[in-house]
């Protein structure tokens, strides 16, 4: 089952997207610019391999609910991400007012 959910942050709206997957779920919360995700997000990988991109993204892990994600501390950001402002350790839900 998928669900998308609007949030409201700071007088902004963002999309929440839920996916239920066999024994976990993925959970995305997006702005016009960046997102954060849950643990199946690869900073790694998106700094790297797809630096190009300039893909502006956050990463939270061991959340299971969108609520979750938008509370839990970041533990892993882009460069791009980085270059807004957004850092390491910040909420969720306040990295993606710089998004």
């Amino acid at each position: 089952m998928m669900s998308m959910t609007p949030i409201e942050i700071g007088g902004r709206t963002f999309l929440g997207i839920s996916v239920q997957l066999p024994k976990t779920n993925l959970l995305v919360v997006t702005s016009d610019k960046g997102y954060i995700m849950c643990g199946a997000l690869d900073v790694g990988l998106l700094n790297a391999k797809l630096k190009d991109r300039h893909i502006i993204a956050g990463r939270a892990v061991g959340v299971k609910t969108l609520d979750q994600l938008l509370d839990a501390p970041l533990e892993s950001i882009t460069f791009e991400a980085e270059n807004l402002g957004v850092q390491v350790g910040m909420k969720g839900r306040d990295a993606l007012l710089y998004m």
